[in-house]
């Protein structure tokens, strides 16, 4: 929709991060314009198309941006890599009944299918973790794999 209203005349834009992530769909981006005859005008000043010094400076802001997008990224895999290593639980706080859990746990090592074990919960109106009246097959795997990594989780301890 952008595209069609700056087919017209102009895409202006907050900044230019915000228009790609990559510097390759930036520099495409700004490819098109340059073709089809309409311009990008970030406000923030960063991206100029009207000059040879404004094309390069668009790239290389482009690159930095997509230099930040990569160590942010880097950093925040790091950071959760040492925290799983640590022992600490990620996601979201488990809200399930401890007794809910034992029994899709127990059920499981019986050799219950996942839909029989869903089956059962409804049968007995028992809540999802979120308050939901209806099990499913995927919903016990959710408990399931949920168990998996509390596990994992008191290894790394």
């Amino acid at each position: 929709m952008a595209l069609g209203a700056a087919r017209s005349g102009v895409l202006l834009v907050a900044k230019s991060d915000r228009i790609a992530r990559r510097t390759l769909d930036l520099l495409g981006l700004c490819a098109l314009a340059e073709r089809q005859g309409w311009s990008i005008v970030a406000v923030d000043g960063t991206v100029d198309q009207t000059t040879a010094h404004g094309r390069f400076m668009t790239t290389v802001m482009a690159g930095a941006a997509e230099l930040e997008r990569d160590l942010i990224r880097a950093r925040t895999r790091d950071a959760l890599a040492a925290k799983r290593a640590a022992g600490v639980r990620l996601g979201r706080p488990v809200t399930l009944p401890a007794e809910v859990r034992a029994r899709v746990a127990s059920e499981r090592v019986g050799g219950a299918t996942l839909q029989a074990i869903a089956d059962g919960l409804n049968a007995d109106q028992i809540h999802t973790a979120r308050g939901g009246a209806r099990w499913y097959a995927s919903t016990v795997a959710s408990v399931l794999k949920s168990l998996d990594h509390d596990a994992v989780t008191r290894e790394a301890r």
